[in-house]
């Protein structure tokens, strides 16, 4: 049963305290003896491989910033005693060496220790004794300041230049990266903010290698192997100089640094690299950087003149500087304003055994330098070192690229404002320059392989792996994507979208290795639907997908497709109504019928009219009524042609008759010229037009076997399922469509627009798509989400697409030429069509002429009968007259008579 980390610390407190002072001796402090007897002597730890070269640098600055800050404080009371301890490189030596100087030297503060690993145990000793632990190196994001109140990092968190790589691997394209780190918790602690930061960019990480400190380098060899068989060339390096120095000498012994590879390191290495490994660098030739950046201040400056020392650039070092420079000052403030409470001399007061550790003494001022030094603020070497809740906050990061034995800076980056070629960037506002992450804000690198030319951060894996692409095996519409098979058994490959591949292979700025798998089933048929096969990319199965794929958003959901090459939409498909020329009755076309019925009344009217005002005409209206009506009647017909031969005697008629023939002349005319119009043209109506209709009056639709078409028809446009049937072939829909939907086959076929123009060159005069076109994106290649060969395929789909003499020889070659395409008649041609086809006269046309014909007609009768009338009163006037005349004549012979006989006898 493996020791917890408490049980270790326990241990190791428990041993120090046994063994006391006999073999944890302090190796002495730094000038202990050189300051004035009077002078406060504040002990602070210093946790430090001495042993190491970076151990050595380190320890020479703090030896400069102690003798340079106490050379500029002359009048400070308090002097730091530093004493050192060197844990070499072992986590448990350096958890002994903080319990040594806590409960042995008394120790107020601990600088140190360097390495991460080392910092988590440390930090625990530190709380517990209330001795706050500052460390100018311990980057790592897995432990931080704001909740533990005795640890202050005088460093840059590695979190904080995720934001400069992922900058840097946005701005140059590239769409995946493989993180090789060390595994210890320096490295593994940066992996889930960098993880974050690569999704924030839409940047997948396919894979990822671990390598341990202590691995061999034949380990090292074996996992640049393992990563060398996938297709991504990008690589971040997070690691210490020592393992990341081997890693590259591995790397560039095995030929992996190449023009089609892509390092990126982190400040892991670049901070120590060109001080501790400078030979290193020749084995990093073209990779790419981030480290915080460096402002060259005239203090800077000084000191690099005074010391004369290579080194002076290292920042790890400044900050070593700072630190200790820091440390000074908030020892003598403390110092200053507790001097009245504590009474002089600072000692550790007695401690509280627990159960986990043992301390005898706690630090009396140790919570106070924490305060102080949580928030303290310095214009140092290293610029402006500002601690904020007790972590060093960045300003900004610079890119280099690794040229020769030097590291060339190719532009800096900060949170605001992104990435630039100018340090200058630092003092512009948001306003004047706004966030940036374009590889035009670099300065061009020089590439691995001493190329110019961008790597495109993939490759096809070498070793006889293959690319598998799915190809459908369809049954019909074969003119797209066709699989057959030889003799042998072996599959072979044509049609339209296997023919667009071919040509856009050979605009792919590189080659790739393939192979073609069938998705099919023991029958040799597609084994499911196209959404099945597009979802072998996500399963690993296929790499990609090649035949007529139709870019739908659902898809997208699993997998990336290419930029179309194929028409877009889908239409619907219907049956043309029978020539109407064959029809025995086209001759009643031209008129409605309720022109029809008007004109036959008008006729007979006009002939009533005519025998009204004729009727004292005993020439040609003579015989009974009967014979007059009927010779009028034949009158009004004869007037269609004009072969009237009836004498007309009234003027009224007249007037009549010359209003009718017009009216009949401009009937007419306009009957042959629209009976001359539908023996002429032919009229290309659908059965169908409306998709409502289909809908409401339940009509059989057709679609595709397998294809998304089903969806969009129940999904979008609210179809019933039942009234759905698959179609594999253009036999099944010719047979569907002729058939109907009455008799087993289908009123419309719904289906994408290349499918139904191949279907209208063989069958131009019998069907037409009609009504809306919904839309679609068209066919494209089908890729694994975030695939980086979108781009080059898409850019070379849109060369091979534009080319139009490339593409129509390609389409002539599968029958898909647009000269031997039907056209489409749109909605808006199928209503012109539809209004043509309408344009049968009716009565509302001549309503005007018939309407004048009838007031003419009834005001020449009114006239006629007030004139008659007006001559039988004046007749029957003279007739009653001329009686009475006559009755007074017969009396007066009555009377003569009477008068004779009365006189006669005398």
């Amino acid at each position: 049963m493996g020791l917890t980390v408490k049980d270790i610390l326990q241990i190791i407190a428990c041993f120090c305290v046994m063994l006391g002072s006999t073999l944890c001796r302090p190796s002495g402090s730094v000038a202990a003896a050189s300051v004035s007897r009077e002078k406060e002597m504040v002990r602070v730890g210093v946790i430090l491989e001495n042993s190491s070269t970076m151990g050595k640098i380190f320890s020479n600055y703090i030896d400069f910033a102690w003798s340079d800050f106490y050379e500029e404080h002359p009048s400070y009371l308090t002097r730091l005693s530093l004493y050192f301890r060197d844990p070499n490189h072992d986590v448990v030596a350096a958890a002994s060496a903080a319990v040594d100087l806590i409960e042995n030297e008394e120790v107020h503060a601990i600088i140190g220790p360097f390495w991460s690993l080392q910092a988590k145990f440390v930090i625990e000793l530190g709380t517990k004794a209330q001795v706050p632990i500052v460390s100018f190196s311990a980057t790592s994001p897995s432990f931080s300041p704001a909740n533990r109140q005795y640890f202050v990092r005088t460093a840059y968190v590695d979190s904080s230049q995720v934001g400069a790589i992922a900058a840097i691997v946005q701005a140059f394209g590239w769409r995946e990266v493989v993180p090789i780190y060390e595994d210890t918790e320096f490295g593994n602690g940066l992996i889930p903010y960098i993880i974050d930061a690569f999704q924030a960019i839409d940047v997948k990480i396919p894979d990822r290698s671990a390598i341990s400190p202590s691995s061999r380098d034949e380990d090292i060899l074996g996992q640049l192997n393992r990563l060398m068989m996938t297709q991504t060339r990008v690589f971040m390096v997070h690691m210490t100089t020592l393992l990341g120095s081997r890693l590259f000498d591995v790397a560039n012994e095995a030929g992996m640094l190449n023009k089609d590879t892509v390092w990126i390191v982190t400040d892991g290495m670049s901070s120590l690299l060109d001080a501790v490994e400078p030979l290193a660098m020749d084995s990093m030739q073209g990779v790419l950087g981030v480290r915080p950046y460096l402002p060259m201040s005239d203090r800077l400056k000084d000191f690099k003149k005074n010391k004369s020392i290579r080194s002076a650039d290292n920042l790890l070092a400044l900050w070593a500087y700072d630190t200790v420079w820091a440390l000074g000052d908030v020892v003598e403030k403390v110092w200053n304003s507790s001097k009245s409470q504590y009474g002089g001399r600072k000692r550790s007061r007695p401690g509280t055994r627990t159960a986990s550790l043992v301390f005898s003494r706690i630090s009396e001022v140790g919570p106070d330098i924490a305060r102080y030094m949580r928030n303290y603020k310095v214009n140092g070497l290293s610029g402006h070192f500002q601690l904020v809740n007790g972590q060093l906050q960045p300003s900004a990061f610079e890119v280099f690229n690794v040229v020769g034995r030097k590291e060339r800076v190719i532009g800096y980056w900060t949170p605001k404002h992104g990435l630039s070629k100018s340090k200058a960037m630092n003092n512009l506002t948001r306003e004047d320059r706004g966030y940036s992450t374009s590889m035009d804000d670099l300065k061009p690198p020089l590439w691995p392989g001493e190329t110019l030319e961008q790597p495109k951060g993939w490759v096809i894996p070498v070793k006889g792996k293959k690319m598998k692409i799915g190809v459908p095996v369809k049954s019909g519409f074969k003119e797209f994507i066709k699989v057959e098979w030889d003799l042998h058994g072996n599959p072979t490959y044509s049609g339209f979208s296997y023919d667009v591949f071919l040509a856009v292979l050979d605009e792919l700025p590189f080659a790739i290795s393939y192979e073609f798998v069938p998705f099919m089933n023991s029958g040799r048929l597609i084994a499911g639907s196209y959404s099945d096969m597009l979802y072998r990319i996500k399963l690993g199965e296929y790499d990609m997908v090649v035949g007529d794929t139709t870019i739908v958003a659902n898809r997208s959901a699993f997998v990336d497709f290419s930029l179309p090459y194929s028409e877009s939409g889908v239409s619907m498909l219907v049956a043309i109504k029978d020539d109407e020329r064959r029809n025995m009755w086209i001759f009643l076309k031209p008129l409605k019928w309720d022109l029809w019925l008007t004109a036959g009344m008008a006729f007979m009217f006009t002939g009533l009219v005519v025998w009204v005002l004729e009727r004292h005409n005993v020439e040609d209206f003579s015989g009974s009524h009967r014979e007059r009506l009927g010779i009028s009647l034949w009158f009004s017909f004869s007037t269609l042609v004009f072969a009237h031969r009836e004498r007309v005697s009234n003027n009224l008629t007249r007037v009549v008759l010359v209003i009718w023939v017009f009216v009949v002349l401009i009937i007419t005319q306009s009957y042959t010229a629209s009976l001359a119009s539908f023996l002429t043209v032919q009229r290309l109506q659908p059965k169908f037009v409306d998709v409502q209709d289909l809908i409401k009056n339940r009509r059989y639709v057709g679609f595709q076997k397998d294809s998304f078409t089903k969806d969009l028809l129940v999904r979008d446009l609210k179809f019933d399922p039942s009234m759905l049937k698959p179609y594999a072939s253009i036999e099944d829909y010719h047979e569907a469509l002729s058939k109907g939907g009455g008799n087993g086959g289908a009123d419309a076929i719904f289906d994408e627009i290349p499918y139904l123009k191949l279907f209208l060159a063989k069958h131009c005069n019998k069907y037409m798509m009609v009504g809306p076109t919904y839309k679609t994106d068209g066919f494209g290649f089908a890729f694994r989400q975030r695939s980086p060969m979108v781009s080059y395929f898409s850019r070379a789909v849109l060369t091979v697409t534009e080319d139009k003499d490339k593409i129509e020889k390609i389409e002539r070659k599968n029958s898909l030429s647009p000269d031997l395409l039907c056209k489409k008649v749109t909605t808006e041609e199928v209503d012109g069509a539809i209004s043509m086809d309408n344009l049968s006269l009716t009565v509302y046309s001549f309503g005007g002429l018939f309407i004048i014909t009838t007031v003419v007609s009834l005001f020449a009768v009114l006239v006629d009968l007030l004139h008659c009338h007006f001559y039988k009163t004046c007749f029957n006037s003279l007739e009653s007259r001329y009686g009475q005349l006559r009755q007074l004549f017969a009396w007066s012979k009555v009377w003569s008579r009477e008068l004779e006989a009365t006189v006669k006898p005398f």
